[in-house]
């Protein structure tokens, strides 16, 4: 691909990549457990995304302030975005398992000058008691909230035109917080000209996207990944979105494939690994999917395996990073490459790399690696210049990940550099998790690894170290649990809990994870 058709123009506004799509075709689809439905038209979906960037303005939000969102599978979701991209304003993204230790330490390091949340979900917020200098305004939706503006009140009246604020391609557009690792998170920043060069990789290249298609993306607000996926590559592409309110249930998500008549499927490798073991999956005629892919983690042979001998759909497993978009990808059908990551989207900018930032010989295992003049790549860890920096060597950001490269330029994943866990699709940094735990008046210590899992590709396990006369019971086991749960995003609770006599350790005293992930195989 031609670099130059992957950077926007000097002058560039994110929101009007989706303007440009405007009438009075379907743009989103919605439809909840209880068989409730809605829709919204290009259309509809402008003209209220303009009332409420005209409500931002009158409250004095302003061109790069940054705006702090919690909220669900909703059409008004894509509302807020849309109207924050409008007045140039900054998203970060915030989901509603996050407690209000993590809200508040997002709300500071980002200088929030407002919340956007949907009603059911400030209870984390209501709890915060330190100072939040900068926050100005907090707004809900959905019902009225004591002492919070109202959404609804605040588009009111409003003008259903508005003109997009004068945004260049380098203005920051989202600030998205990776999982700590080490301490506490980074703040990734995107800027307009990123979104432009996302939805030509991601959009076109890899989820196949055409204007006359209904796509299911199930990805969660909150995270990266619904940037990516439900909101800039489906109204980006000008095509149809479906959004599903409801739990995952196997059973029900296939009937709704089927039903739908869905044509491109966006999905984790948990829900295709739950999917795969439903024993009715030949029942349901899932015949319209022309695209299916999966993001997240590595997902196995097996399940993509499957899909492929039982409902003839091959499943295109992707790779990208919260800093990138999808770097690369399986596209085709070739039966020896199945289970591999696939080839580059963009073979020129993305390498397997030694050590020293030179690219790997075929078959050695190495970073991989994405050339620093990538127009999707991330432009700074905010308020992180030492952050940044020490993510680049020579020409190279280095993501972390490894893999190795074939004679076909098939990349192999082979693991994390680092120790973050990837559950469900989740990034879990063990850090946080260890803290929880350390908290404990039980647990002398402790170290969190991740553990194989069939489901969920790797589950979070700890392995804790008792205080004298402490026993590792099935209800201490449950206790821990509930603990950090109570302490941390629920999602990173420790699924496994094996208790042990003394952590292995290095001769200077440092953990060795490695061990303890070796032996949980």
């Amino acid at each position: 691909m031609d670099l130059n058709l992957l950077i926007a123009p000097k002058h560039f506004n994110l929101a009007n990549e989706i303007v440009k799509h405007v009438s009075d075709k379907i743009a989103l689809k919605w439809e909840n457990e209880l068989g409730e439905s809605k829709t919204i038209t290009y259309d509809e979906l402008n003209r209220k995304a303009n009332q409420l960037a005209n409500g931002f303005t009158s409250l004095g939000l302003q061109k790069g302030d940054k705006v702090v969102v919690m909220t669900t599978r909703l059409i008004e979701t894509y509302i807020i975005y849309l109207a924050s991209l409008k007045a140039g304003i900054v998203i970060s993204p915030a989901s509603e398992l996050l407690r209000a230790k993590d809200l508040v330490y997002r709300l500071n390091h980002s200088e929030a000058k407002a919340v956007i949340c949907y009603s059911p979900f400030i209870h984390e917020f209501e709890k915060i008691c330190e100072e939040t200098p900068y926050l100005q305004f907090k707004i809900a939706f959905g019902q009225e909230v004591p002492h919070w503006l109202s959404m609804e009140a605040l588009m009111e009246d409003k003008s259903e035109n508005f003109r997009e604020v004068k945004t260049l391609r380098d203005d920051y557009a989202f600030l998205a917080y990776t999982s700590g690792t080490t301490g506490q998170p980074k703040g990734v920043i995107h800027t307009h000209g990123w979104g432009y060069a996302h939805i030509r990789i991601a959009a076109r290249k890899w989820l196949n996207i055409r204007e006359d298609d209904l796509v299911w993306a199930t990805a969660a607000p909150g995270w990266q990944k619904w940037v990516w996926s439900p909101f800039l590559s489906i109204l980006g592409s000008g095509a149809t979105g479906f959004i599903y309110h409801g739990r995952f249930q196997p059973h029900n998500f296939l009937k709704l494939l089927q039903d739908k008549k869905i044509n491109v499927l966006c999905c984790t490798p948990t829900e295709y690994r739950m999917m795969a073991k439903f024993d009715n999956l030949t029942t349901f005629d899932l015949s319209a999917l022309h695209t299916a892919v999966s993001a997240g983690e590595a997902l196995n042979r097996e399940v993509i395996d499957i899909f492929k001998n039982e409902c003839k759909i091959l499943i295109r497993d992707g790779y990208g990073q919260t800093e990138s978009t999808l770097l690369v990808a399986n596209l085709n059908t070739d039966e020896m490459k199945l289970g591999s990551m696939g080839q580059p989207l963009l073979s020129e900018f993305i390498e397997v790399v030694d050590d020293n930032a030179q690219p790997a010989p075929i078959r050695q295992v190495g970073t991989i690696a994405i050339r620093k003049d990538f127009p999707a790549l991330f432009k700074q860890y905010y308020k992180s210049p030492e952050a940044t920096a020490a993510s680049y060597c020579g020409d190279y950001f280095l993501t972390g990940d490894r893999a190795y490269k074939d004679e076909d330029n098939y990349f192999w994943f082979q693991g994390r550099k680092d120790d973050v866990i990837i559950s469900s699709g989740y990034t879990i940094g063990p850090f946080e998790v260890e803290d929880a735990l350390m908290k404990h008046k039980s647990v002398k210590e402790c170290a969190v690894v991740s553990s194989p899992d069939p489901i969920r590709g790797n589950v979070v396990k700890a392995c804790v170290v008792l205080k004298e006369g402490v026993l590792g019971t099935p209800d201490l086991t449950k206790e821990l649990q509930a603990f950090v749960k109570n302490l941390t995003a629920p999602y990173k609770y420790p699924r496994l809990i094996e208790y042990m006599d003394a952590l292995p350790k290095t001769e200077s005293g440092k953990i060795r994870r490695v061990e303890l992930r070796d032996k949980g195989k």
